[in-house]
């Protein structure tokens, strides 16, 4: 645990939070920010500051319970009719709580108050710029 991290003090329930799930591994509470209702954050009970500092033992601990909390959100509004799975990690990515966690947001419509932009930028890419950008994050393992 991290001594000023807010995450670490909801986990001791130093702060208290609105626990929807928890066991050894996680917590998942309501994210006090209420993006769309039902809003949910699932956090490792083990410190990481971002998922870039997961083992294959830590992504097993947390992962393997989200599709359970999931379907759970789900299940627990009918207007539910689809849920974004979001992880951001560093600061330029939008993380703002330097512990890991993953955010499950619901979403009931297309004018909810939430929205993801990518870009389409394939008109930028040759399959020679393809392979390149392929291979330097293969060599990389």
């Amino acid at each position: 645990m991290e001594n000023n991290c807010i995450f670490c003090k909801i986990i001791n329930n130093e702060i208290p939070s609105y626990t929807i799930f928890e066991n050894d591994d996680v917590k998942a509470f309501l994210d006090i920010s209420q993006t769309t209702p039902g809003h949910t954050l699932v956090i490792p009970k083990k410190h990481r500051d971002s998922l870039l500092d997961f083992s294959q033992e830590d992504a097993k601990n947390v992962f393997q319970y989200i599709p359970e909390i999931a379907r759970a959100i789900k299940a627990s509004n009918p207007d539910i009719k689809g849920i974004n799975l979001l992880n951001n990690n560093g600061e330029v990515a939008y993380q703002s709580v330097f512990h890991a966690h993953i955010h499950l947001i619901p979403r009931y419509s297309e004018q909810d108050d939430f929205s993801i932009h990518f870009s389409e930028n394939q008109n930028h890419y040759t399959p020679e710029k393809y392979e390149a950008l392929a291979e330097a994050i293969k060599t990389q393992f």
